[in-house]
């Protein structure tokens, strides 16, 4: 697990050097089937993650891949769960709030994540035995491993008098309105609003309570986030099983969820 942690942040580290070589060109945009936005760092970053994650053998899902069907899947005991660029539109936008995502599925459970921020060189992830999760800012993406695990500092959850809710100012859907109104009742709640998988990390490190996110998601968008919040002991919680979310599905596409301190 020490040499696949080893792996996952280089290549998160190096698909953030490929997505800052385009983030400041006059890039193009083209859109997908389902619309969403697709660039050129989007495919610069997924060729230079699978560079560094093929050699380990462990099958990979990502985003910008081939999807296989769930007959080729379904033995898969390990994969990979990428997402490359998470947060195109932020991208687009040019607000920073994107990440690169990488997580290790076993068993259909999370064991493992790794989330960079290339603008602000923020990188969280999880010790190789999952069991804690750090931080640390980098100084550059040529950083060795062994000193971005040195020098990393573990991240924790915290309650507050305050419920601070991860979501959006300005496009809150009824759903979670309800739920918020609901929170509301009993305590004081204030608003956090965040870009692609950053929400997670806002949680795992005490910045938020809770995350509900009743609106469509892919596997990609939530493994290595989800992983993160395992290691510090917050819940990730299908909101239609009731259990802890599951990966490599018949389906890659994620039910409503609920992300919350315990």
């Amino acid at each position: 697990m020490n040499t696949l942690l080893s792996t996952a942040i280089k290549a998160a580290l190096s698909a953030g050097t490929e997505i800052l070589k385009i983030y400041d060109t006059n890039f193009e945009v083209e859109h997908k089937n389902d619309d969403s936005p697709l660039t050129q760092a989007d495919k610069n970053a997924n060729e230079v993650i699978n560079e560094y994650l093929k050699p380990t053998q462990i099958p990979i899902i990502s985003e910008e891949n081939r999807q296989l069907d769930y007959a080729e899947r379904k033995d898969w005991d390990r994969c990979w769960i990428v997402d490359p660029l998470d947060g195109t539109k932020e991208f687009i936008k040019r607000n920073g709030e994107f990440t690169v995502n990488i997580a290790l599925i076993e068993n259909g459970n999370p064991v493992l994540g790794v989330i960079y921020v290339p603008v602000t060189k923020e990188l969280y992830f999880t010790s190789s035995d999952g069991k804690t999760s750090k931080k640390i800012v980098i100084t550059s993406e040529n950083d060795s491993v062994e000193k971005i695990v040195k020098n990393a500092k573990e991240i924790k959850p915290s309650k507050a008098s305050v419920v601070k809710i991860v979501g959006s100012r300005s496009h809150l859907n009824e759903d979670t309105k309800n739920f918020i109104a609901e929170i509301a009742k009993q305590n004081e709640v204030e608003i956090v609003s965040k870009g692609s998988s950053l929400k997670f990390c806002l949680v795992a490190e005490g910045l938020a309570q809770l995350y509900p996110r009743f609106a469509p998601t892919m596997e990609w968008d939530t493994a290595a986030g989800h992983a993160i919040c395992n290691a510090v002991g917050v819940s990730v919680i299908d909101q239609t099983t009731g259990k802890n979310m599951q990966y490599n599905k018949p389906n890659l596409l994620n039910n409503y969820f609920l992300v919350r301190v315990l």
